[in-house]
């Protein structure tokens, strides 16, 4: 859906609460079709940000992952090859 929202599950050390907001707030920009809300949905805006923010972190908890938990930095390499591959071949 947007690029911008990274998975956040089975890492070790888990997602930070800054992560899970960062993540909130890309999927409520991208639904609401604005990056910044106008002074009469900054309200609604920050609410529903808090709130799938809140239920993003509960998901996050309860979820039962059997594979081992995937390291950072190898993540975020082969995401880096991934994309070097990806804009070469243009």
């Amino acid at each position: 859906m947007c690029r911008n929202i990274h998975v956040l599950s089975n890492f070790e050390p888990a997602a930070t609460d800054d992560e899970v907001h960062a993540a909130a707030l890309q999927y409520v920009r991208k639904i609401s079709g604005g990056a910044h809300p106008s002074k009469s949905n900054a309200e609604a805006f920050d609410r529903a940000v808090h709130e799938i923010a809140h239920i993003s972190r509960h998901l996050l908890e309860d979820l039962v992952i059997s594979a081992p938990p995937k390291n950072r930095e190898i993540e975020a390499e082969k995401a880096k090859a991934r994309s070097q591959k990806r804009f070469a071949a243009a």
